[in-house]
């Protein structure tokens, strides 16, 4: 079992930047592809960024790529997402998540950190 605690999230204005926390207890970064969901209003959940199960690499959604940064610190057992240059279309709901796999629906889910970007 998986807990997992988002934190960060807020307004910002467009081309601003926020942070995003997310703190795992339980069975941790072990043995799952840590990463970070969305969700805006009237849309399916979507892929942001991930890193492999060992850590080693990351993935990116194409439409955040050079704008977001996914990082670690095992001491802490706490996953980030830096956002830097947010666009209105970011808003969402940011869910952390673990998956068994890059690529395989998650099977941990955080309750999500919401993100607003006004214009």
């Amino acid at each position: 079992q998986v807990q997992l605690v988002e934190s960060g999230g807020g307004l910002v204005q467009a081309g601003g930047s926020l942070r995003l926390s997310c703190a795992a207890s339980g069975r941790t970064f072990s043995g799952y592809a840590m990463g970070w969901y969305r969700q805006a209003p009237g849309k399916e959940r979507e892929f942001v960024a991930t890193f492999t199960r060992s850590g080693e690499s990351t993935y990116y959604a194409d439409f955040v790529k050079g704008r977001f940064t996914i990082s670690r610190d095992n001491a802490k057992n706490t996953v980030y997402l830096q956002m830097n240059s947010l666009k209105p279309d970011d808003t969402a709901v940011y869910y952390c998540t673990a998956s068994p796999l890059v690529g395989v629906r998650p099977d941990y889910w955080g309750q999500g950190t919401q993100v607003t970007v006004s214009s």
